[in-house]
Parts: structure tokens; C-alpha cells; sequence
């Protein structure tokens, strides 16, 4: 990994995962999003060990916000149990803990990021956007914040219809409610690129 013209530069060999609206002790989120889920306590167990099968302990992972909903007793004991090197793009529910200590225990945390891995590169915001740097030259967009699965028609479901197809929701609620590795997110971008005529 190396930082160059404000790029977070990785090449292929290295080990990277996207996840987002983890929303871990948000009791509320079950019934909103559907979860399948008794409790927030089984909720909470399942993301963790979700993530740690299959994150390594130096594995890079991108959390594009809404992660956790607790304060800094959460947080810290959160920080504690994950596996990987968590970079953190804000979602509207972390700006609470903008200020705190714990922080510093990410790699890094922004309101936005834009990462290379090898030649391809990823603009990394917890919203999805219909304008964004280098969307008609091949950049992706990785996003989190509108909870996509097959039983959730929120108030952005319309809209949805309107992103390119180098965009993806890598929140949990879209991917098994586990972290989902750069070459998978590679199949879905190239999956939808084929299925589509724009770009």
C-alpha cells in the first residue's frame, strides 16, 4: 500500500474487502431493514464472525460507514474483535464519534476515499452518487447507506434504477451480511457492465 496525489495505491496480490452498514447495537435496524435476525445481540455475534471468516488479521478492509451505533465503550470493544487493517468512510450515523480517541485506531478515516487496485480504480463514499470523478472512464463506485436486498424498497428504491453499472452496494444487507473481497465486487461490476447499455 502506498499513498500517492491523494490515490491509496494496492496492488492485486493484496487482500481487500468493502462492507458497509454493519450498524452493529442498532436494535431498530432489524425490523427496518428485515434482518433475519431474533435480536440485536445475535445480530452483532453474526456480523462479527461473518467478518473474521473471512477477513485476515492483515487483510485491508474499506467500512463505508454506519458502522456502529454505540459509543466509544462500543466502538473500542468493536475495534477489539475485528480482524483486517479497517480504513473508515463515514456514514451519517458515525458522525457522532468523529472527535473521539478511538478513532486513531483506523488506518484511516475521511469522508470520502479513491483507491487504485493495480489499474482499477474504486471512489469509495457511503452514498451512492450519479455524478462522481472518472464514472465514464471506467472508475467504480462503492457505496453503502440504501440497505439493498430483495425485501427492501425504501425511499431511494426508485432512484436506484438511475446508477451506472460500475456501482455497487457493498453493505451487509446486499452481501450475506459479510464483508465482500475486491475480486467478487469484480464479478458483480463485470456481471453488470454485460447486462447493460450504459457506459
Amino acid at each position: 500500500m502506498e499513498r500517492k496525489k491523494g490515490i491509496i495505491k494496492f496492488s492485486r496480490e493484496d487482500k481487500i474487502w468493502f462492507t458497509a452498514d454493519s450498524h452493529i447495537g442498532h436494535r431498530n435496524i432489524i425490523k427496518y431493514c428485515q434482518r433475519p435476525f431474533m435480536d440485536v445481540e445475535e445480530m452483532n455475534e453474526t456480523l462479527i464472525s461473518n467478518w473474521n471468516k473471512v477477513v485476515g488479521k492483515n487483510d485491508y478492509v474499506f467500512h463505508l460507514g454506519d458502522f456502529s451505533v454505540g459509543g466509544a465503550a462500543e466502538w473500542t470493544s468493536l475495534l477489539d474483535c475485528l480482524n483486517g487493517r479497517i480504513f473508515l468512510v463515514l456514514g451519517n450515523h458515525d458522525m457522532n464519534n468523529v472527535d473521539q480517541g478511538f478513532m486513531r485506531r483506523f488506518e484511516d478515516v475521511a469522508m470520502q476515499m479513491l483507491i487504485s487496485i493495480g489499474k482499477q480504480r474504486v471512489y469509495l463514499n457511503h452514498y451512492p452518487f450519479l455524478c462522481y470523478g472518472g464514472a465514464y472512464r471506467g472508475t467504480w463506485q462503492l457505496f453503502g447507506h440504501v440497505h439493498t436486498s430483495s425485501c427492501m424498497y425504501g425511499l431511494d428504491s426508485p432512484r436506484l434504477q438511475m446508477l451506472f453499472p460500475r456501482q455497487y452496494d457493498v453493505g451487509v444487507d446486499n452481501n450475506n451480511y459479510t464483508p465482500i473481497s475486491f475480486e467478487e465486487v469484480e464479478v458483480k461490476i463485470l456481471a453488470q457492465l454485460a447486462q447493460s447499455t450504459m457506459l
